[in-house]
């Protein structure tokens, strides 16, 4: 046998398993399926961090938390703006999205909302320190500060309204999106007498670090908050596997540590 052949038989194994080596490692690395999720941009602590920023918050650790125990994707976060999450999530630009967001029917039937809920959103009324607000009917004859048309809070007043029809609690739509920060300065000097928010956007930091005398009622309304998956035969197993990684992350407390280190208090407690 001529040696060169004989030393082409002998190099085959190796050639062979190296090969079989790097086809593995190529399907590996194909196996890991990058999710490009869009997070709310300007709503610290829940989330924040423009394009170009890492996002911080309360829902990009959870969303990083998950993706620690999902090896088999990738999740890569970018901060966007409100109108421009919902749509890029419609269009497949991204695959998930967070943001606050609620369940309801017009939501479920176009996107997939894994069961398990990513935390809580409380609705409370920030009202004046020595005012007698205390809950809802409380707002009667008050002068609360006008609230985004047909977002949350409007919608929560309303159907509080219609449930409660012999306590005229008036409410004024408004779309001049003052941010919060300044509204609880109207509310300080007395320009109105209450504030309807949820409480995930950060008032207590602003009323501590500005010393407003500013008091936070408990929840007068307790909703659910998820993640929002794009729609598709694809994404089904994202959404189951979301489901478990949330389950697990709220049985053995991560999702209460995150609570208690960006809002300071337990959310996690009021999920339904």
């Amino acid at each position: 046998m001529p040696i060169t052949f004989a030393l082409r038989r002998l190099a085959l194994p190796g050639a062979v398993a190296l090969t079989l080596l790097t086809a593995g490692l190529a399907h590996a690395a194909e196996a890991v399926r990058t999710i490009k999720i869009a997070t709310a941009a300007e709503s610290k602590p829940l989330s924040w961090g423009a394009i170009g920023h890492e996002p911080e918050g309360y829902e990009p650790d959870v969303l990083r938390a998950i993706n620690a125990k999902l090896p088999q994707y990738k999740f890569v976060l970018e901060g966007a703006a409100d109108i421009a999450q919902e749509t890029g999530l419609v269009t497949g630009k991204y695959d998930a999205a967070t943001g606050g967001y609620y369940r309801n029917p017009a939501r479920s039937r176009q996107f997939l909302i894994p069961d398990s809920p990513l935390g809580a959103s409380l609705m409370k009324i920030y009202s004046r320190s020595d005012s007698n607000i205390n809950g809802m009917k409380d707002l009667v004859g008050k002068n609360i500060v006008p609230v985004t048309a047909g977002g949350g809070v409007y919608k929560f007043v309303t159907q509080w309204q219609q449930e409660n029809p012999s306590d005229k609690v008036t409410i004024k739509a408004s779309s001049a999106g003052i941010p919060y920060p300044d509204r609880l300065k109207e509310v300080q000097n007395g320009k109105y007498d209450a504030l309807i928010l949820p409480s995930n956007l950060g008032e207590q930091t602003v009323i501590d670090n500005q010393k407003l005398s500013i008091k936070a009622s408990e929840p007068v309304s307790i909703n659910n908050t998820y993640v929002l998956i794009h729609r598709d035969d694809e994404n089904q197993a994202l959404n189951d596997d979301i489901a478990k990684a949330l389950k697990e992350l709220r049985e053995d407390g991560t999702l209460d540590k995150l609570s208690q280190k960006w809002f300071g208090e337990d959310v996690v407690k009021y999920i339904k």
